[in-house]
């Protein structure tokens, strides 16, 4: 790289809680290679985690969280995340893991000097840590230990900006040169539940910015870390400002929206993929204005703010469904907030439903087998959750069970089995399901080979909700499946229709099995990596302004264009595939040292045994022809996905164990990766 780090700050911050020290090294021999987020992420884990068997809780275990080349520039849909990485908490058994957060993080962090930030140890007392313009302070939070996100991030707001209004301008340091913001800090905050040791905890930034799929906020709290606060002055070079400021406009004008005269984003009218309550002025709650909101430097906006500050920037997804018995929208605004205050995941969006089933069926409430006094006769009011949250936040009577999330409650109490092939839906290492393991293998597929739900809607938007969403009200899906899928394999590089055939037989077939391969590497290394966000990119079908004769999107053209832009780098878009390649080896490396091997790839019974019974729109090839099919009826066949299992080993450089290969790992240049491999006798 040259003298410039275009995209950069230049510098990683490096804390070792147990004696309370940090230390700053250059982060320029890390970035040619592992680029930035996830894979500067996983690289410094792999290097300052010396034991990688440890559990989560251990003090040994690190905590990574990476900036990337696009945070704090201008960069659409792609400018203000990061990417945190360690042995996450959650999944069940636990997995080095990763998780990603939106907000005004990414871009802070770079202000205030930093690509990344490792931590290391535990503190003997709560503490929290201050980073302003390249200096950091390890400071005491025992008078923030107890306070939920809000409260803590309003507390470091207050203590770094020395209680100076907001709006009004002040002094970073007392040094006068030490620059001038009139910014709050973009703070990183743990709850109640994190503090807690709360499996279902998360990391929480502003009112919803959620790290929560990993289980790092009871990561954070089994470190007494309770909140990490960056505020800067300082600017991100950019190697083509000019360039970089024509491809956001371009992009907005294809893409964008016009936020005073919102509409919905889809082919059909009232139908919308994702956004589309958003730009609704009254968008997910009737009742009350709203306005969009969003990420640093975002074009599209995908939350909402409320005039009642209610649910604000938290309405979007599960989270905002995560209680819906009481039939209020007001109700369900208000569970948002309270998620987020306490720093609970809202991932687990059947908890609710599956504990009143239970209720029902007689299996739990007071004096039962499972017994508890949570108030189930108040299901359909707020007390009810109000009392669940608060509980599984600070470990309370049943809610010490809850804490550890549903797959580890159903197991103490002894219903794993009967409930996971019935009304618990856990595919895959505990996590509830997302899309349908038997039909969306793309999905499933990456959650199972990887350590998480994969969280990945590039491929998922315009091949299942396209078809999905005009069936559901009696309509005809506004495109051809054969012209979707010509579409999207002449876009992204596949050049074979049969990559997207979701037919009984076409989700085990070797060019489904490369499709599964590609999008691994392409979120590896853009989504995760680069910090694009996956509600964006790969962005391959026009929903936003689409017309029937041409709905080309954007991808993979814009990113490339924008790489290079900010990084003066010239990277293709096949070498970008091998970088994702390469980060996914070495998590792959990391999961074989935790102890990983291809028995324990398994789906819940379920995903095997029951057929689906729901209409689920894919694009299908049979007899022939190409049609939009509802799929119903459908397993996954065990032996087939044990086939496609290997298969797709061997696409990733693994042996038929799962094991990374030898001359894949030193093709990478992992040598050192290799021999810890060898050293444990896993070395493919």
């Amino acid at each position: 790289m040259g003298d410039t780090l275009f995209g950069y700050a230049g510098k990683i911050l490096v804390l070792d809680l147990t004696i309370e020290s940090s230390e700053i090294i250059d982060s320029a021999p890390y970035l040619e290679e592992w680029i930035g987020g996830h894979g500067l992420a996983s690289k410094l884990f792999w290097d300052y985690c010396t034991d990688k068997t440890v559990e989560a809780f251990d003090p040994k275990n690190v905590i990574v969280i990476a900036s990337n080349v696009f945070a704090g520039t201008l960069a659409p849909a792609g400018a203000g995340r990061i990417e945190m990485t360690g042995i996450g908490s959650y999944s069940n058994p636990e997995w080095y893991s990763r998780s990603s957060m939106g907000g005004r993080v990414g871009g802070m962090m770079k202000a205030a000097g930093f690509d990344a930030v490792v931590v290391q140890g535990k503190a003997e007392k709560p503490v929290w840590v201050s980073v302003v313009n390249g200096a950091a302070e390890i400071k005491s939070a025992e008078s923030l230990w107890g306070k939920d996100t809000w409260e803590t991030q309003t507390a470091i707001w207050d203590d770094i900006t020395h209680n100076t209004p907001t709006g009004d301008w002040f002094e970073l340091t007392k040094s006068r040169d030490g620059g001038r913001s009139a910014n709050r800090p973009a703070v990183m905050a743990i709850g109640p539940a994190g503090e807690n040791l709360a499996r279902i905890g998360t990391v929480q930034h502003d009112a919803a910015h959620a790290s929560g799929q990993s289980g790092f906020g009871g990561v954070w709290g089994s470190k007494n870390l309770k909140a990490i606060g960056f505020l800067g002055t300082n600017s991100v070079a950019i190697a083509d400002p000019g360039a970089l400021m024509s491809i956001r406009l371009e992009v907005q004008e294809k893409l964008g929206y016009n936020v005073d005269n919102p509409k919905y984003q889809a082919p059909e009218k009232g139908i919308g993929y994702y956004n589309t309550f958003v730009h609704n002025p009254y968008g997910n709650d009737p009742n009350v204005a709203s306005r969009p909101d969003g990420c640093q430097g975002c074009f599209r906006n995908c939350r909402n703010t409320y005039a009642d500050h209610e649910g604000n920037s938290g309405m979007l997804c599960t989270a905002g469904y995560y209680y819906t018995a009481s039939g209020k929208d007001l109700d369900r605004r208000k569970t948002t907030s309270l998620l987020n205050q306490l720093g609970i995941n809202g991932y687990e969006a059947d908890m609710p439903t599956y504990l009143y089933n239970l209720y029902k069926m007689g299996v739990m409430g007071k004096g039962k087998e499972i017994d508890t006094d949570l108030p189930f006769e108040q299901y359909n009011k707020f007390d009810f959750i109000d009392t669940l949250l608060h509980r599984m936040a600070n470990r309370e009577e049943i809610g010490d069970d809850l804490a550890e999330g549903l797959s580890r409650a159903a197991e103490r109490w002894g219903r794993w089995e009967e409930d996971s092939a019935s009304i618990l839906k856990r595919p895959n290492w505990g996590y509830a399901e997302h899309y349908d393991p038997r039909l969306e293998v793309e999905w499933s597929y990456g959650s199972i080979l990887g350590e998480r739900d994969v969280l990945e809607h590039g491929i998922n938007w315009p091949l299942h909700h396209a078809g999905t969403m005009p069936m559901l009200i009696g309509e005809t899906p506004p495109w051809s499946a054969e012209e979707l899928v010509n579409q999207i394999v002449k876009a992204n590089g596949l050049n074979d229709p049969m990559c997207y055939n979701y037919s009984a037989e076409g989700i085990y077939a070797d060019p489904k099995l490369k499709a599964c391969s590609w999008l691994r590497h392409y979120s590896r290394f853009w989504s995760n990596s680069t910090g694009l966000c996956d509600w964006m990119w790969p962005n391959f079908i026009n929903f936003a302004n689409w017309n029937p004769d041409d709905f080309a999107g954007m991808s993979p053209d814009v990113e490339v264009a924008m790489f290079k832009a900010v990084t003066g780098r010239d990277l293709s878009y096949e070498e970008s595939l091998e970088h994702g390649r390469k980060f996914y080896m070495i998590d792959r490396a990391i999961w074989v040292l935790q102890g990983r091997e291809r028995e324990a790839e398994q789906f819940a019974e379920y995903v095997y045994e029951q057929p689906t019974d729901t209409p689920y729109g894919l694009p299908t090839y049979e007899d022939g022809t190409w049609q939009w099919s509802t799929c119903l009826g459908r397993t996954l066949d065990r032996d087939k996905f044990e086939d496609a299992k290997t298969r797709l080993y061997a696409l990733e450089g693994w042996n038929e164990k799962g094991y990374p290969m030898k001359n894949e790992l030193e093709g990478f240049g992992l040598s050192d990766v290799a021999q810890a491999l060898d050293a444990v006798g896993k070395l493919g």
